[in-house]
């Protein structure tokens, strides 16, 4: 493959019992790339593949698609406007509970920086000249269909692997509120600024036409066919729900969810 291209799976049926050979199999694919064309190309060769797969053992093979996320295209108008919105409002006040939490996050995970929590602004994040393989997102199909962003708010601590229990930490402390109020602020100020000045959203538009859409046109990969698979995950919430329930927040008891818990903040490793 393109070193741009990923391909994950999991066999989510490959039998029922050991030394026998099943009647049938399923397997689930992500292909990802940069762009949608190449996507697509991972996608026709996969199906030729499991296709002659099925030829040559006489089996017979289907497929579906059970979700799509085309690349993602931003909006320069909305975020140079958006980002001024953020300057405005700032950074939160980060008190010291909260960096010694963070330095402390980051010191678990052996994280590059021991930093804490970031006291200046990022940039603006501008095109990318190089791009790289990076998250999927359905949102990616939104953006093609209009004008759109996403804003990045600093409820959580910098510098944590991606898909890790330390991620979760954050979320019932005062770093997730501050950051969630912030970026509140400025995207309340954003929307404002859009219903006031009918010039920010013409010219939204005209990027979105004349810039993002003048080459690259939309292509929905899902057809009208490609039911949304919402049974795929009824066993796991079957599984958990009832266990996860003892853990919903109750405010008509408790101030904050850390006194739920019976937490102290912060509460570090000896």
């Amino acid at each position: 493959m393109h070193p741009l291209r990923r391909s994950h799976s999991i066999f989510t049926d490959a039998g029922d019992q050991p030394n026998v050979v099943p009647s049938k199999a399923a397997i689930w694919f992500y292909f990802r790339d940069i762009k949608y064309d190449g996507i697509m190309e991972m996608y026709e060769e996969a199906n030729k593949m499991a296709e002659g797969a099925a030829m040559m053992t006489g089996t017979t093979v289907k497929h579906k698609v059970l979700g799509a996320a085309w690349p993602r295209h931003y909006n320069k108008v909305i975020a140079e406007t958006m980002y001024e919105n953020i300057k405005k409002v700032g950074l939160p006040t980060w008190s010291e509970a909260d960096q010694t939490l963070a330095k402390a996050v980051q010191t678990e995970v052996n994280s590059k920086k021991i930093e804490g929590l970031s006291t200046e602004l990022s940039p603006l994040g501008l095109p990318v000249i190089e791009p790289i393989s990076g998250g999927s997102d359905d949102i990616g199909d939104i953006s093609w269909k209009v004008p759109t962003v996403t804003m990045r708010f600093p409820s959580n601590i910098p510098g944590l692997q991606g898909h890790h229990w330390s991620n979760a930490i954050t979320m019932a402390t005062p770093i997730a509120h501050k950051g969630v109020l912030a970026g509140a602020k400025a995207e309340a100020m954003t929307i404002l600024d859009f219903l006031l000045k009918p010039e920010l959203l013409t010219g939204a538009w005209d990027y979105f036409n004349n810039e993002q859409t003048k080459e690259t046109k939309f292509i929905p990969m899902i057809s009208e066919s490609d039911m949304p698979p919402i049974y795929l995950n009824s066993d796991k919430q079957g599984q958990f729900r009832s266990q996860l329930e003892k853990f919903y927040y109750d405010e008509t008891k408790y101030d904050t969810y850390l006194e739920q818990l019976g937490l102290e903040y912060p509460t570090l490793k000896e």
